[in-house]
């Protein structure tokens, strides 16, 4: 039996592997380097025409050419999230944003290539990128982003520099091309299921993690050359709900909740659940947490991730033909986390084509969304209960600006101040990591290490 042909599938340095299996001998092909690169520009072409997420434009790649194997795969995506990444500095080395240049700048700036490595890539052979051109080779050997605008430094969309600019001043840049980096996999040891992190750790030795220096209870696993980290879904451990999958940020605003044994929660927004698993070990199964969220299919995975956590206090509200489904618990509640609807700007490590898809139009709608998911949670606050208010965001628009209007609109709220929503936590140390904000702490990639989120917390009267 023959392997069939295809372009990308050949060439003198591919390697050639056979797995027999009981139906067929089933062979597969690795591709070169250089088709790779090509293919990789083939998805950029397919993202910047249809404007579409990179995950959706690489599934149909990986459809369409069924002869590539898991590792090229891999390969293919970490090239496409790296030129994503650094899609405006490429695209500024090179005098041009097309995909081909892009992908050029990013092996130059981000893979650290010198010319004839690059050169070498591009010899224009089967399945290979057409060779260099002259201009191409000066521009990628003056490679020079001194005296470039700071979206291009930072890598994002000129349009919310302001915005930015407002929060992080001096530190725009550098705070944006940290949050241009890969993003490690971080874990979340489950104390309902293991007694401590060291445990979960020892457990593990083959992932290579680390603890997390700022969550208690997390694990950090740094992406392999390929951008990706190990199929922890797969390991013993993460079935028996030992771990689960949680940046550390997300780590560390579960725990500025302050959710207590006994208390009576609910998570407005809980979608998949993971914000919605952490205060429950943090809770230790003890009161109540009523999870939901206005779409319901957000809600599907939670109830898996339940049970396998070992998680006993929280009942899940699913709505029905849009209506609330927490009704009855008006007025009771001693905590309401709303992990609010944002642009996920702070999520851009992860989602790198996202930063180049958002529109203005987006954030007014996320402000509308905030807006109303606030004035739902005023009406299910107790007497001396609290409001926590979460994004994974760094616009101001998305954070202080929603809160300034929810304290416009409701009288009896007041912001916890800093001090007090620090010191009330194991987490006090954070005052010296986080940037505080009018109303609530922001944590960011360059001075947290994690994602970038917003946290604060209203008390009622």
């Amino acid at each position: 039996m023959h392997a069939p042909h295809h372009p990308l599938s050949m060439g003198t340095e591919n390697r050639k592997h056979c797995v027999v299996s009981t139906a067929k001998l089933e062979c597969a092909f690795l591709m070169t380097p250089a088709a790779r690169i090509s293919a990789a520009i083939e998805v950029l072409a397919d993202i910047d025409a249809r404007r579409r997420p990179a995950t959706d434009a690489l599934k149909d790649w990986g459809l369409s050419h069924r002869f590539a194997g898991s590792k090229d795969r891999a390969a293919i995506a970490s090239l496409v999230y790296d030129a994503l990444r650094r899609k405006a500095s490429a695209g500024w080395i090179m005098g041009d944003t097309a995909p081909r240049a892009v992908m050029l700048g990013m092996l130059r700036l981000q893979r650290g290539l010198g010319v004839d490595d690059i050169a070498a890539l591009c010899s224009g052979e089967r399945f290979a990128p057409e060779p260099l051109s002259d201009v191409e080779r000066e521009r990628l050997d003056k490679a020079d982003l001194s005296g470039a605008p700071a979206p291009v430094a930072g890598d994002f969309p000129d349009w919310i520099e302001p915005s930015l600019q407002r929060l992080l001043g001096d530190e725009l840049v550098p705070e944006m091309q940290a949050l241009a980096t890969r993003a490690p996999l971080d874990l979340r040891v489950n104390t309902l299921k293991v007694s401590s992190r060291e445990e979960a750790h020892d457990a593990l030795p083959h992932l290579g993690a680390v603890e997390t220096p700022l969550s208690p209870y997390g694990l950090r696993i740094m992406p392999g050359e390929d951008g990706r980290g190990p199929a922890v879904q797969s390991e013993p451990e993460f079935l028996k709900g030992w771990v689960e999958i949680q940046d550390e940020g997300s780590q560390l605003v579960a725990l500025l909740a302050d959710a207590k044994p006994g208390e009576q929660v609910v998570d407005l927004c809980a979608g998949g659940g993971g914000k919605t698993l952490a205060l429950a070990a943090l809770m230790d199964n003890h009161g109540q947490i009523y999870a939901t969220d206005n779409d319901a299919r957000r809600l599907a995975p939670i109830h898996d991730r339940l049970t396998r956590a070992g998680v006993r206090n929280v009942q899940v509200r699913t709505p029905r033909a849009k209506a609330d489904a927490v009704t009855d618990l008006d007025g009771r509640m001693d905590c309401v986390l709303v992990d609010a609807p944002c642009t996920g700007v702070g999520t851009w490590r992860r989602n790198p084509d996202a930063k180049w898809r958002l529109r203005p139009g987006s954030l007014e709608v996320r402000r509308k969304e905030q807006a109303t998911v606030l004035d739902r949670a005023a009406g299910l606050v107790k007497p001396g209960g609290r409001i926590v208010y979460i994004t994974c965001s760094i616009l101001p628009e998305e954070n202080d600006d929603a809160l300034s209007g929810f304290l416009e609109r409701h009288e009896g709220f007041k912001p916890v101040a800093h001090e007090e929503l620090l010191g009330k936590s194991e987490l006090g140390f954070l005052k010296n990591a986080t940037r505080r904000t009018a109303y609530g702490l922001q944590l960011t990639p360059q001075q947290t290490g994690t994602d970038g989120f917003f946290i604060a917390v209203l008390r009622k009267a």
